[in-house]
């Protein structure tokens, strides 16, 4: 197998760095071949600009989204995004690795998704008409390849349970989940979260370690999570709304998008 793990922490030397480490060194026992994307020792450029389209005349507006298809399709895109792309295109399995900061991921793994996500090639794929609103949620370039998050965080547990006061980690991490990953077609595995990281010593750092080889030998074989394809006939097009009667019983918000014993 081949795993790409996009990693976003400024400090190598931190628990985040040991992980990757940890990670890496399983995934190359069970013979899997690991690239890393270490974004900030790659001094990855975070935002979306001008720079991004060099064939974009200097006094043409910046219409980020047809700019992009533009370059995309004549593979204009600067060297380090088209790099990037080439790794996922070559990964049968991608880990995006984060520290979770106020809720989300750091602006560098944002901006690692602004720039490479073109439009051609992880969105506006597929035919889009009013029988089939693109290939995307379930389908798309990613289709057939596995991905999950492994994420640090520094709060308890029950912060982020279903009456936490942070909210439920599900709930927090599903815009990355839903959106990033299953939006341009991977299988998304359940994500890998280690809680009160800051109070971590080294018994609970050998835990820790343990579980997180134990995720790497299960790559291939855990259950993802099952979110609903866009273009199995669940949702009604145009309007994209879960049909009537499909949901699980008392489910809301988020969880519609998760398949359940439907009722009716």
């Amino acid at each position: 197998m081949n795993v790409l793990i996009v990693f976003a922490h400024p400090e190598r030397r931190s628990l985040n760095g040991a992980l990757l480490d940890v990670a890496t060194a399983e995934l190359q026992a069970q013979g899997h071949e690991v690239k890393v994307s270490d974004l900030y020792a790659m001094h990855w450029k975070a935002t979306v600009d001008q720079a991004d389209f060099p064939d974009l005349p200097a006094d043409e507006r910046l219409k980020v989204a047809s700019a992009s298809s533009r370059e995309f399709a004549e593979g204009g895109l600067t060297e380090d995004v088209k790099g990037e792309q080439a790794k996922l295109l070559w990964a049968d399995t991608v880990i995006l690795q984060f520290p979770l900061w106020w809720f989300t991921m750091p602006a560098i793994l944002k901006g690692w998704v602004d720039r490479v996500y073109a439009y051609g090639f992880a969105y506006g794929v597929g035919e889009h008409s009013d029988r089939r609103w693109g290939d995307r949620y379930g389908e798309g370039t990613m289709a057939g390849k596995r991905a999950m998050l492994v994420v640090t965080a520094g709060g308890w547990p029950e912060h982020y349970s279903a009456r936490g006061i942070n909210g439920p980690i599900d709930d927090l991490l599903f815009p990355i989940n839903h959106g990033i990953l299953f939006y341009p077609g991977f299988t998304v595995l359940p994500s890998f979260v280690a809680y009160q990281v800051d109070r971590l010593d080294e018994a609970g750092f050998t835990i820790l370690s343990e579980h997180i080889r134990e995720r790497m030998r299960t790559l291939a074989t855990t259950a993802p999570i099952p979110y609903r394809k866009q273009n199995d006939g669940d949702y009604q097009i145009p309007t994209m709304e879960l049909k009537p009667k499909l949901e699980k019983p008392g489910a809301v918000g988020f969880s519609l998008h998760i398949a359940g014993e439907k009722t009716g």
